[in-house]
């Protein structure tokens, strides 16, 4: 490694290149956004009783919003991949 003012130029070896990229973001997502919504969700009753129920409505308004869209979107796939086969 060699330092140069502010910037640090640093050798990269060939076997650091052949080196799959982790991919763990998706499986920490996949856990814990689950396990934070029902954290809020017991906050937001301890805090006050009737402000969870305004939590759940809008968690359940914004999943069917993203759920619409992610349906809008494979219908346009697949009616993409439809028409270039024929």
């Amino acid at each position: 490694m060699l330092l140069q003012g502010f910037f640090c130029v640093y050798d990269v070896v060939p076997a650091a290149l052949k080196m799959r990229p982790m991919r763990i973001a998706k499986p920490i997502l996949l856990v814990s956004t689950p396990i934070g919504l029902g954290l809020g969700l017991y906050e937001a009753y301890r805090l006050a009783g009737g402000l969870v129920l305004l939590m759940a409505a809008m968690v359940a308004t914004l999943s069917a919003a993203m759920g619409s869209v992610v349906m809008t979107i494979r219908r346009e796939r697949a009616a993409e991949v439809a028409s270039r086969r024929t």
